[in-house]
């Protein structure tokens, strides 16, 4: 029998959803229309033409899922707040009825010892904000705060896990530069202005909601990567280092108190004709707020060759062992121990947490009524025996979150992407635990994953 790799007694051992991918009631009891609302009825945006509208259905099978939950034996989960059931159009009247549901969540957890980890965004901006022109603008900074105290004032004397926001890379990026994520919208400019005041409002937030919560942690989630030349060659490392100027550096950088990286201002001034205008006195000073935790997304590496040659960037080199998920990224858990070690000895955080982690693979119902995912089931072991090379060698990682719980709206691919360690059935809504859970159940369990 295999020997375990133990974790500390400590270890938060969780998993990981998001609002819009879940919930469905898209309009129901007051709540209002987010950018995912708008972008996923907007025809051609999403692969399958799905939307969130119903997802899971986990709005009105919230105690369900916490008893799922339970037989899990999670410790933690980490779930997020909609916006836009707290305050419809972002801004002005509170809707008590939104507040309410995630009090009863909060209690739910509670009563199963379950610890809660609230993320206040997760992408879904209020529409009537993007109407006046969403994150590019100051003053969506400005109602994030207020949407944060009023959730830190309901919430925060049982909620002491906070984290500000989820992937700001995602939603300035792929919302404002790419076009490929809600808002839709292509134009580097609007990009950096958004991560500007994704990040603002995060500082600005974090003294808030301490102030309202006693003895909290607080937080932000970034989706980092490894990035590694793809040869010796000093174009490929050139590359690798504007790579990882534009996915980690430029929010771990001015998260940290070094301000915006002048490599990545510089290029993408000259690229783009974009600058970083808006940063006004105390900015910086104000993103850079002590932070408890620093949450860590990692899912795959990016291998960096010269633009110059054939296959632009960024991309993957394939090897003759490399596997690749159905997202078509690299499976590649050593990625993640080098990962995580970077960030401890660069930037120092006092904690490090897994905030996702996960994959995406075909599954199916066998004929024994089970599903065999036992890829998925590989790709968290192998990681989490990185997480535990990362511990044993000093790095302060105080837990992880599978992500995910159960197949959800997988933002553009709809439903056709399956990252859930449970299994969902949209047509019955039943869910099923994979192989995955229940090995996941007794690592939750031993506190440790097998070493082999």
């Amino acid at each position: 029998m295999s020997s375990i790799l133990q974790f500390p007694d400590s270890f938060h051992w969780g998993a990981a959803t998001a609002s819009y991918q879940i919930e469905g009631a898209w309009n129901e009891d007051g709540k209002g229309e987010s950018i995912w609302d708008r972008f996923s009825h907007t025809p051609g945006k999403i692969i399958d033409h799905s939307t969130g509208d119903v997802a899971c259905d986990h709005y009105h099978r919230w105690c369900q899922d916490l008893d799922m939950m339970q037989e899990l034996g999670l410790k933690a989960y980490r779930f997020s707040i909609a916006w836009t059931r707290i305050f419809p159009d972002g801004r002005g009247q509170v809707n008590q009825a939104g507040l309410d549901f995630y009090d009863r969540l909060v209690d739910g957890l509670l009563s199963r010892n379950i610890t809660p980890y609230v993320t206040l965004y997760h992408w879904d901006l209020p529409q009537a904000l993007q109407n006046e022109g969403g994150w590019p603008q100051r003053r969506t900074a400005e109602d994030y705060v207020r949407y944060a105290e009023t959730v830190a004032r309901r919430l925060g004397d049982r909620v002491k896990h906070w984290i500000t926001h989820n992937e700001p890379w995602v939603a300035a990026f792929m919302g404002y530069a790419l076009g490929i994520h809600a808002p839709g919208i292509q134009d580097f400019p609007q990009a950096l202005a958004a991560s500007h005041h994704l990040l603002l409002s995060h500082g600005w937030a974090v003294p808030i909601i301490r102030q309202h919560s006693a003895g909290a942690q607080v937080g932000i989630t970034l989706n980092l990567h490894d990035v590694v030349p793809a040869s010796p060659s000093h174009a490929d490392a050139k590359m690798a280092r504007q790579l990882d100027g534009y996915f980690n550096r430029m929010f771990l950088d001015p998260v940290f108190g070094r301000h915006y990286p002048a490599d990545m201002l510089a290029f993408f001034e000259q690229q783009y004709g974009a600058r970083m205008d808006g940063v006004q006195e105390g900015d910086l000073q104000a993103i850079a707020a002590d932070i408890d935790f620093l949450g860590v997304n990692y899912y795959t590496r990016q291998v960096a060759r010269d633009a110059s040659a054939p296959g632009n960037l960024p991309r993957t080199i394939s090897t003759d062992d490399s596997e690749f998920t159905e997202m078509g990224w690299e499976v590649h858990p050593h990625s993640l121990y080098r990962l995580l070690n970077r960030l401890h000895f660069d930037y120092q955080p006092r904690q490090i947490i897994i905030t996702e982690n996960g994959a995406a693979f075909v599954d199916t119902v066998s004929a024994d009524g089970r599903i065999h995912d036992q890829r998925r089931l590989a790709y968290i072991h192998e990681h989490l025996k990185a997480a535990h090379a990362a511990i044993q060698g000093g790095v302060p990682l105080t837990g992880t979150f599978v992500w995910s719980l159960m197949d959800n709206f997988e933002w553009t691919y709809g439903i056709t992407k399956r990252f859930g360690v449970y299994y969902v059935d949209y047509e019955t809504q039943q869910r099923l635990p994979k192989d995955s859970a229940l090995w996941y159940r007794q690592v939750i369990a031993d506190g440790g994953v097998p070493a082999a």
